[in-house]
């Protein structure tokens, strides 16, 4: 069975998110931060469209995956930048405008050939965070960390 990300709430506003690559830390965080590695995983594996990636402080940026159903558009800022460490971006579905969360990722080296991604999810309402878990977000992240198990599997 594939790995599947742990996804935990502990207060009224939060999620977090837990998941090991069989991968060293620089090579997961390259496939998060290099937009040609993300367009290859981020939206489970479907077509996405990088239209802006500005991987700095302040930075804007906005993906369009394509499936079945259409089109669903995801954006946000860059409000820290650690390479190889930390990622804490605002995030903003086009299913659900104006309800952003701001979403922290560490990455942590656990023996030089794995890594493990902690993701803490905070939202403005209880309401965002339940309607984003109701919107299928655990199915997509884990169909989206498949992907990227196999980019990884891949070399990249």
């Amino acid at each position: 069975m594939a790995a599947q990300a742990t996804v935990t709430t502990s207060g009224d506003r939060d999620c977090h998110v837990e998941r090991v690559f069989d991968a060293p830390r620089d090579r997961v965080w390259a496939a998060y931060t290099d937009p040609e590695l993300v367009a290859q995983w981020w939206g489970r594996g479907n077509p996405l469209d990088v239209e802006t990636w500005e991987l700095e402080v302040g930075g804007h940026w906005r993906f369009v995956e394509h499936h079945d159903g259409g089109s669903d558009g995801f954006e946000g800022r860059f409000r820290e930048v650690m390479p190889q460490e930390r990622l804490v971006y605002s995030f903003e579905w086009d299913g659900m405008p104006t309800h952003a969360s701001i979403d922290a990722v560490d990455f942590v080296d656990l023996d030089g050939e794995r890594t493990r991604i902690v993701v803490e999810s905070l939202f403005l309402t209880t309401e965002d965070r339940d309607g984003m878990l109701g919107s299928g977000m655990e199915e997509g992240m884990n169909a989206s960390y498949a992907a990227l198990d196999a980019l990884l599997a891949r070399g990249a």
